[in-house]
């Protein structure tokens, strides 16, 4: 389940909004990184260990040799700027998964404001056609995430949980039989355009654009369901993942290695020798924090549908879809609060609308323009000169000659023959 602390930085006082989220366990950094930090550690105390206790000089000077190449040269492994496009590619991928998660509640409107009927038989076509809406979207989720396939692991769960009737699955599964390769996702769908059809005939429906309207919202679901099979079966290219999972993993085994503690190690660029004796490595752990957090980052986004603490609430979705639908197309269907006069009727509108007592130090003026308090006098608001285009002046200064033309015109044998002048510029 996404882990939410909107409510907790809604306001930021005082000093440091962020650092009460830093104690947090599920869905921290912490929890994704200290099983590496523990190797990370692990080995480069090993390696202390050894240089300290069981190497004889000579072989301190080789493996002091050996520390200052890695130290000397790790800074070529270009980790930023290949990890932090990484990390942006996935984040956007992250969100565009997101709000490619098609909801069926555009299509419940439609459905209840257009297929008319209080009897038995209209109220079995709202319900199925919005049946079939969820049943598409829960099809897709069982191919997708795992928490939706351990919930529904085949047809039998689907019909167990109200989302199929056994007739359905019949057909399905014979369907599965002759053409086994693909996803039978987009079947109810066709029902669905199917009973919408159905209705138009049995003049549920009342025009032909309310059933358009209707069997392009479908169209659209099953569109954006399409979009989510293609996330699931288009990854980032693995080249990059593997550049960068290299990039990182090869830059720390260099670390473990050049960021030892050794007698008379000069620092990088300089000449000056470091005669602090290192018993922690503090800030090549805040390195390896940050940059090995960046990568879990993007091992834990790279896939929202999976079972980490950030990824999507897909069976929360299935549930929440199909309790929706069923309450706008059969609970609420043509049901609306009685038709009364608010309480602004005669006033037309409100000044404002009024404050609570805890509210009453956020009230808000209404905002200005950019310029508005900039005062212009008369004088200079005066243009400088008048300007102004005669008509002559753009047609020339000859006069415009009008001619006179007598048309004799023979009207029909009950009526008079008359005389019309046309005048012709």
């Amino acid at each position: 389940m996404t882990i939410t602390y909107t409510g907790e930085v809604a306001t930021c006082r005082g000093f440091g909004c962020f650092l009460k989220l830093l104690l947090r366990w599920r869905g921290s950094i912490y929890k994704l990184v200290w099983l590496d930090l523990l190797a990370f550690l692990s080995f480069y105390y090993l390696l202390n260990m050894v240089y300290r206790f069981a190497l004889n000089p000579h072989q301190k000077e080789i493996f002091e040799a050996v520390v200052q190449y890695c130290y000397s040269y790790s800074d070529l492994i270009p980790l930023s700027f290949v990890l932090g496009f990484y990390v942006s590619i996935v984040m956007t991928r992250w969100w565009n998964q997101y709000t490619s998660i098609p909801w069926p509640d555009p299509i419940a409107v439609f459905v209840s404001a257009h297929v008319h009927g209080q009897d038995e038989r209209g109220r079995v076509m709202r319900r199925t056609v919005m049946r079939y809406v969820c049943l598409c979207l829960t099809m897709v989720l069982t191919n997708i995430s795992p928490r939706v396939k351990k919930r529904f692991p085949n047809l039998n769960n689907l019909k167990v949980g109200g989302l199929l009737n056994e007739n359905e699955q019949e057909i399905i599964e014979s369907m599965n039989k002759g053409f086994p390769r693909h996803s039978k996702h987009w079947l109810p769908i066709v029902w669905a355009t199917s009973i919408i059809t159905r209705a138009r005939k049995e003049g549920r429906i009342r025009d032909d654009f309310a059933v358009k309207t209707i069997i392009d919202e479908l169209n659209k679901f099953r569109g954006q369901c399409g979009l989510l099979i293609s996330y699931d079966t288009i990854s980032v290219p693995l080249v990059y993942t593997q550049v960068v999972t290299l990039a990182v993993y090869s830059y720390f085994l260099c670390s473990v290695m050049g960021q030892q503690w050794t007698e008379g190690k000069q620092l990088a660029n300089s000449t000056y020798v470091n005669k602090i004796d290192l018993y922690f490595p503090f800030f090549t752990t805040l390195q390896f924090f940050f940059y090995m957090g960046w990568l879990k980052v993007a091992e834990s986004l790279i896939n929202p549908f999976g079972e980490d603490d950030d990824d999507f609430e897909v069976n929360w979705m299935v549930d929440r879809n199909l309790q929706v639908s069923y309450l706008i197309v059969d609970e609420m269907h043509h049901e609306h609060p009685e038709l009364i006069k608010d309480q602004y009727w005669d006033e037309v509108f409100p000044n404002e609308l009024p404050y609570t007592a805890a509210s009453e130090r956020f009230r808000e003026e209404h905002p200005e323009p950019s310029t508005a308090k900039i005062e212009v006098s008369e004088t200079a608001a005066m243009p400088t000169t008048l300007s102004h285009v005669r008509i002559d002046d753009m047609v020339g200064n000859a006069e415009p000659k009008s001619t006179v033309q007598t048309v004799n015109y023979k009207f029909p044998d009950n009526m008079q023959e008359e005389e019309v002048r046309i005048k012709v510029l």
